[in-house]
């Protein structure tokens, strides 16, 4: 099995690409062990003491270091990831699904259900695909007053450059389409 790596834009995180499906649908999050109980391989790689975040992708796992050099951290998180796979265990634990970008705790006016039909469009064929590319993942919280809330996991989080991406990138790619928006503002999930 050879896994692949790529840089992202928080230099704290590692995008590791084993080649395979991870996730046929949603993406799975993880910050402690209890958040990465539900998945085998998530456990596997927060137990590493180097380890402060896993991510679950399509395609891709997005590793977050808490300490140490990448030098030192990605021969130990290549070789979990490897023994994951070649033990056949399960990405998620049976009867787990990987969060979805659906409207869980979703907020907004019911009069401006057309403009967030058009923000969610514009977040998932512009934005979310970018953002994947980059181990990271943006979805909808919410729309009040101009305002559009969005959520930022994966290498966004916590991302030094996760603040340009959202005020010079998305809220310029929302202005530009939707008039009605007038900021984007980043909220935890």
């Amino acid at each position: 099995m050879f896994i692949q790596t790529e840089a992202t834009p928080n230099p704290a995180t590692l995008k590791f690409l084993p080649g395979r499906v991870v996730l046929p649908d949603g993406t799975f999050d993880a910050t402690d062990a209890a958040a990465a109980a539900a998945s085998p391989l998530a456990s596997r790689l927060i137990a590493m003491p180097e380890v402060s975040g896993v991510f679950l992708g399509h395609d891709f796992i997005t590793v977050t270091k808490a300490q140490g050099e990448w030098q030192h951290v990605k021969p130990a998180v290549l070789g979990a990831i490897m023994e994951h796979f070649l033990s056949g265990a399960p990405v998620l634990e049976a009867g787990t699904a990987a969060d979805s970008a659906g409207p869980g705790g979703e907020f907004f006016e019911e009069a401006d259900l057309e403009t967030v039909e058009a923000i969610k469009d514009l977040l998932e064929t512009r934005v979310r695909p970018a953002v994947a590319s980059d181990g990271g993942d943006i979805t909808f919280k919410g729309f009040r007053d101009g305002t559009v809330y969005l959520n930022m996991r994966g290498s966004c989080a916590g991302c030094p450059s996760s603040t340009a991406t959202l005020k010079h990138g998305i809220e310029n790619l929302l202005k530009h389409f939707l008039p009605d928006v007038r900021s984007v503002e980043a909220v935890a999930a």
